[in-house]
């Protein structure tokens, strides 16, 4: 049940290619080994609206939250991260913020309903 979404400022759009960075970045966690290939989802959302620190608007961003089930050992949860942020800089460096987290969800209190 992995979750990756992208979100990002709009000014990155006239920069980077985001479809070709989010299946990329889906690439990374469909071979990553660490999840079952149909429940990994990964979204772009693109942000019209932001505030960084005292400069406002003016400093483009792309960040990557990321949510697994828990039970992956930090040496993986790790390793999947600088897999993420590799493709990152590899394909938007210019990009003044770039960021990835990662975050366990707790199977006690997931609910999930698939028809």
């Amino acid at each position: 049940m992995p979750n990756l979404v992208l979100e990002y400022s709009n000014s990155v759009d006239e920069r980077v290619n985001v479809q070709g960075l989010l299946e990329d970045l889906h690439q990374v966690v469909m071979t990553c080994g660490l999840f079952d290939i149909p429940s990994i989802k990964s979204r772009a959302l693109r942000c019209h609206h932001w505030l960084v620190g005292d400069e406002g608007d003016s400093v483009d961003f792309i960040h990557i939250s990321f949510e697994m089930m828990d039970g992956r050992t930090a040496e993986q949860k790790r390793e999947l991260s600088r897999q993420l942020m590799d493709v990152l800089v590899a394909q938007a460096s210019h990009v003044r913020s770039l960021t990835v987290n990662i975050r366990d969800m707790d199977r006690a209190w997931f609910q999930k309903v698939t028809n």
